[in-house]
């Protein structure tokens, strides 16, 4: 057969054709055989799986449903952004916001600066001495916050160990709990002496891993130990402050259990945070509606703050 310069060959189009389709059989039959040798490595993982989406994921999703409806039990009714437009019109909102973000702002610098202090002090330390102390730091982190919240309200009745100290030295007792100008004061207080167990073992794991050579470096130069630090381990420790700054906001915008325990969010609404007020709205008045969406602008509220945090404290640099 004899083709003209420039006219397409049948055969060469089907050959063509069926290397095309051979192709793309070939992503979909890679994948399926991939999932079938490492097919026991996905049974292991599908009851965590399988718990993750069914209490993790689907809840989150409902909630976001949710967000846009008057729920009820028997007659759910659409509302749109009805829900959203309570949440900002309503002063209550942020009261619990500025409370909130004052707990966070002092909480989360408070914490990691003082787990990167014992840090700093426990690591020239032998090992048997570090093992002892990173037990000792991080043993409180296991016990319930019911518990140490329960010990903390002890500590602030009118009758409890801060008073008898204070009258000891001629101070009359305060109402730690029970006045709006202590109240938020307390919970912060309690949050702050809980001893950062988790920032300890982090920054010490990092402090190990800084290359001896650049001590040795600084130490031929003549720096000093406080310039040392200064100069050589904080900016190494760049990436584990992030994450703990990071994880720290996270948490401390997630604060409950204390709120609820010491002070149900009084007196007069003085210590009411975001997820305190998503409970009282939810499981209190019944509003899950108004609920659901408090929690998708907390969910938008943490998220900017992770974002400004990872663009002012990002760095390529990891130990």
């Amino acid at each position: 057969m004899i083709f003209i310069k420039g006219q397409i060959n049948p055969t060469e189009v089907g050959s063509r054709r069926r290397l095309f389709r051979r192709k793309e059989k070939q992503p979909t039959m890679h994948l399926l055989k991939q999932i079938g040798k490492h097919k026991w490595d996905y049974l292991f993982l599908l009851p965590k799986f399988s718990v993750f989406l069914v209490f993790i994921a689907l809840p989150v999703v409902w909630a976001f449903v949710l967000s846009f409806q008057e729920y009820q039990i028997f007659d759910t009714v659409w509302v749109g952004l009805d829900n959203f437009k309570a949440v900002f019109t309503g002063d209550l909102f942020y009261k619990a916001l500025w409370n909130t973000f004052r707990y966070t702002l002092v909480v989360v610098p408070s914490q990691v600066m003082i787990a990167l202090i014992l840090a700093s002090l426990i690591n020239p330390l032998n090992r048997k001495a570090q093992t002892f102390f990173r037990a000792a730091y991080y043993l409180p982190t296991v016990t319930s916050v019911v518990v140490i919240s329960m010990v903390w309200r002890w500590m602030y009745n009118s009758r409890g160990l801060l008073n008898y100290i204070l009258s000891l030295v001629g101070v009359d007792a305060i109402n730690w709990l029970g006045s709006s100008n202590w109240a938020l004061t307390s919970i912060i207080m309690m949050a702050i002496l809980t001893p950062p167990g988790v920032g300890v073992i982090l920054y010490l794991a990092a402090m190990g891993s800084i290359p001896e050579s650049l001590y040795e470096a600084a130490r031929i130069d003549g720096a000093g130990p406080i310039t040392t630090w200064w100069r050589i381990t904080l900016p190494l420790l760049k990436p584990t402050t992030l994450y703990l700054v990071v994880l720290g906001t996270i948490g401390s915008f997630q604060v409950f259990a204390q709120v609820l325990l010491m002070t149900d969010g009084g007196p007069g609404y003085a210590t009411t945070t975001l997820v305190h007020l998503i409970y009282k709205s939810a499981f209190r008045d019944f509003e899950f509606g108004l609920a659901s969406a408090q929690a998708i602008v907390l969910f938008g509220i943490v998220l900017i703050f992770a974002f400004i945090q990872f663009k002012f404290l990002n760095t390529d640099v990891e130990y």
